[in-house]
C-alpha cells in the first residue's frame, strides 16, 4: 500500500503541473486574443472573462491526455534515474505491476476527460456561441468607440463620433458612404456627412438607423470636383437591414444524446472524437510506463523526445481518421477502434517485451526459425 502510495502521488503531481502549466500557457494565448477582439470593438468588453472561461473545458479536453502522457513520463523517468525503480524491481515489485498501479490513476482521468468531452465541453460551446450571438445582436452602432473610425455592421459606412454621453447621444458625428450604398435610392456614388448630433435607433425588426441632426452632406460622383452639398436638420443612414442571423451550429456545441441520433459522417466523426480523447488517456498510459524506463545516466529526461514524437504521430493518426470518418473514406463501424487497438497492442508489447515469458517465445521463435 505505502508502494501504492508513493508511485500515484508522484504521477499525480506531475500530471497536474504539466496540466496547469499547459492550461496556463495556452488559455493565456487566447485571453489575448479575445482580450484584442474587444480593444478592436468586435467584441463587448463585459463578455470578454465569460468567453474566456467558457473555452476551458474545450482546452481541457485537448490538454488531458497529454498531460496525463507527459506527467507519467516525467514522474516514472525521475524514479529511474534515481534508482528507485531499481529498488522496488529488486524488492518484487514488477513493471506490469507498475503499469497496473497507474492504468487505475488513467481511469479515473478518463471517467473526468469523459465527462468533459461528452457533456461538458458541447454545453460550453453552445453557450459561447449564444454569447457571441448576443454581442452581434447588440453591435452596430451601440458599439462605437469615441474617437475612432469603425465600420457599420452592415459594411457599408465608415462612422466617427467624437463623443458619445451617457444617453447615447453622439456629437460631432462623421459618416462616409461609398459606392452609393447609403441605403437610398439614386444616391451619389460618394457621399460625406457631418452632424453636430445623432443618436442611434433601432426598429422591432432589429434594424438599425443613424438619426443625425444639424449637418451637411456633401455628394458627388467622385470623377469630377462638383459636389452638392445639403443642408439639414434630421437625416437617418440605415446601417443594419435585419436581425442577425443564427450562427451556424457546429456539431461539436451538439449535446451527445442529439449527436447520437443523427446518421450523417461528420455527426458520427464527431461522436467518435469525442470518445478518443478519453480512450486515449488509458491508452497512453500504457504506453508510457515503460517509455519512461531510463538509465540514471541518460537522466529523468532521457526518452522524453521520443515518446512526444509517439504521441503526436498517434494524435495526428486521430485527427487524419476523423477527416477520413467525415469524408466516407472509412467506415463508420470501423471508425477509430483500429487506432485505439494499435496503441493497445503497442503499449502491451512495450510492457511485456522484457518479461521472461516473451523472452522465452522470442527465443522459441529464434531456435524454430
Amino acid at each position: 500500500m505505502i508502494i501504492f502510495r508513493y508511485l500515484l502521488g508522484e504521477v499525480l503531481k506531475s500530471q497536474l503541473t504539466v496540466f496547469v502549466i499547459l492550461m496556463t500557457i495556452i488559455l493565456s494565448q487566447r485571453f489575448v486574443k479575445i482580450l484584442a477582439d474587444a480593444s478592436e470593438g468586435e467584441l463587448p468588453g463585459q463578455l470578454v472573462m465569460s468567453i474566456v472561461a467558457l473555452k476551458l473545458p474545450q482546452l481541457a479536453v485537448i490538454i488531458l491526455p497529454l498531460s496525463a502522457f507527459v506527467g507519467v513520463l516525467v514522474a516514472y523517468g525521475r524514479i529511474y534515474a534515481d534508482s528507485e525503480m531499481t529498488v522496488l524491481h529488486s524488492t518484487g515489485v514488477s513493471e506490469w505491476y507498475v503499469a497496473r498501479i497507474t492504468l487505475s490513476l488513467s481511469l479515473l482521468l478518463a471517467l473526468i476527460a469523459g465527462a468533459v468531452t461528452l457533456y461538458i465541453s458541447p454545453w460550453a460551446t453552445e453557450k459561447e456561441y449564444q454569447l457571441l450571438e448576443k454581442a452581434d445582436a447588440s453591435a452596430g452602432l451601440f458599439s462605437l468607440v469615441p474617437g475612432r473610425f469603425q465600420h457599420t455592421s452592415n459594411e457599408k459606412a465608415v462612422i466617427f463620433v467624437h463623443d458619445i454621453n451617457r444617453n447615447g447621444e453622439l456629437s460631432k458625428v462623421f459618416v462616409a458612404q461609398n459606392s452609393g450604398q447609403g441605403g437610398q435610392e439614386n444616391n451619389p456614388a460618394h457621399a460625406i456627412v457631418y452632424a453636430q448630433v445623432g443618436k442611434v435607433t433601432e426598429d422591432a425588426t432589429g434594424a438599425q438607423q443613424l438619426e443625425l441632426a444639424q449637418g451637411r452632406r456633401y455628394a458627388g460622383e467622385g470623377k469630377t470636383a462638383a459636389f452638392e452639398v445639403t443642408e439639414f436638420g434630421r437625416y437617418q443612414i440605415q446601417i443594419r437591414e435585419q436581425e442577425v442571423e443564427q450562427r451556424r451550429r457546429k456539431l461539436g456545441s451538439l449535446p451527445t444524446a442529439e449527436l447520437m441520433q443523427l446518421d450523417s459522417n461528420e455527426a458520427v466523426a464527431e461522436w467518435h472524437w469525442r470518445i478518443a480523447i478519453s480512450l486515449s488517456i488509458p491508452l497512453l498510459t500504457l504506453i508510457a510506463v515503460p517509455l519512461s524506463r531510463v538509465n540514471p545516466r541518460q537522466g529523468k529526461f532521457g526518452r522524453l523526445m521520443p515518446a512526444l514524437l509517439l504521441y503526436l504521430g498517434y494524435y495526428a493518426l486521430l485527427i487524419i481518421a476523423r477527416s477520413a470518418l467525415e469524408d466516407g473514406t472509412i467506415p463508420a463501424i470501423l471508425g477509430m477502434w483500429w487506432l485505439h487497438a494499435l496503441a493497445l497492442i503497442l503499449g502491451m508489447v512495450l510492457i511485456f517485451r522484457n518479461r521472461s515469458s516473451a523472452q522465452r517465445f522470442q527465443a522459441w521463435l529464434a531456435g524454430r526459425n
